[in-house]
């Protein structure tokens, strides 16, 4: 059996065109499978019209989260429910084409673990999103010890094992692309063009992008920790350097007073750095707090479809 999960965020607009062009791709596929809707506490129809499907197509279920958890969780959530020997993740805004899915499966089939869509160009996207994205996706892959590929987002096939293994992961601010590197076993990358949104708009606006980007970053590094003592050190030397210029002004009659403006240039930068550095300590104590709390990650309000039998 094959299983797809789909997270769901007001999706109303595109949801009955994604479930048919998933039912007729993995129809042509020729195995049993199940599209696993999550609904991440949508506020529009999206609810409805998912249980709507789920009541015509036996192959359709649906986890409905008590609130929005966000898009990783949901993902987490939809591996949990799967039952399939392949687990594949793709977002409902068919972005990701689901026709690609049959050349993921020949790979799978051929031995390889993972198979993840490497993204060759983006349709519909601003200069602006793509140039940020490149460049982050960059320094990710520099940060990091992890191979976490570039230009890949979550729309990738994963074997059983695989997420057998994603199972046992159970922190909080999850980055599941840079766990299903992280994992390892055999991965290979599929390229493919990612087309515009069929409709709606995207539910990843900057400032979700931000905290997916820092997410990334600190739940696989250790090096923003790394440069705070780094940069300390460094200032700490400028200061050193600094205090004996003064000295030797002072000592050869050179005057040392050059006035507040400059002086207060000097200490506004110092405190911008400590804050920097501060903010990023704070962070990681940030982390650290929020998986000491042991709360579950999401909390499911209603299931459809799971007593259907799984060779329908």
């Amino acid at each position: 059996m094959i299983s797809v999960v789909i997270p769901l965020y007001n999706e109303e607009e595109v949801l009955t065109e994604t479930h048919a062009r998933l039912s007729a791709v993995m129809r042509s596929v020729g195995e049993a499978y199940e599209l696993i809707f999550v609904n991440d506490g949508s506020r529009d129809k999206t609810p409805e019209i998912a249980a709507g499907l789920c009541e015509k197509d036996p192959h359709a279920r649906l986890i409905s989260f008590s609130r929005n958890f966000g898009h990783q969780i949901a993902i987490t959530a939809g591996m949990d429910y799967a039952v399939g020997d392949a687990v594949i993740l793709i977002d409902a805004d068919l972005q990701d084409p689901p026709e690609l899915i049959p050349e993921m499966i020949k790979k799978w089939k051929e031995g390889y673990h993972v198979v993840y869509g490497k993204r060759i160009k983006r349709n519909g996207e601003t200069a602006f999103k793509k140039f940020t994205a490149k460049l982050y996706y960059r320094f990710l892959r520099r940060m990091t010890d992890v191979n976490i590929p570039t230009d890949t987002g979550d729309f990738r096939l994963m074997d059983r094992k695989v997420c057998e293994a994603m199972k046992k992961l159970g922190e909080r601010n999850r980055y599941v692309r840079g766990l299903v590197s992280w994992v390892g076993f055999r991965q290979y990358g599929l390229e493919y063009i990612r087309e515009e949104r069929f409709a709606g708009k995207t539910k990843y606006p900057l400032k979700k992008m931000l905290r997916l980007a820092m997410d990334g970053i600190t739940s696989f590094s250790n090096k923003p920790l790394k440069l705070a003592t780094y940069m300390g050190f460094f200032l700490s030397g400028l200061s050193f350097i600094y205090l004996l210029v003064v000295l030797s002004q002072k000592l050869f009659g050179y005057p040392t007073a050059w006035g507040w403006a400059s002086l207060l240039a000097v200490q506004l930068f110092f405190n911008g750095v400590m804050l920097i550095m501060l903010g990023i300590i704070g962070t990681y104590i940030g982390r650290i707090y929020e998986e000491s709390k042991g709360r579950p990650l999401y909390i499911v309000r209603e299931e459809i479809g799971f007593s259907k039998k799984d060779e329908n």
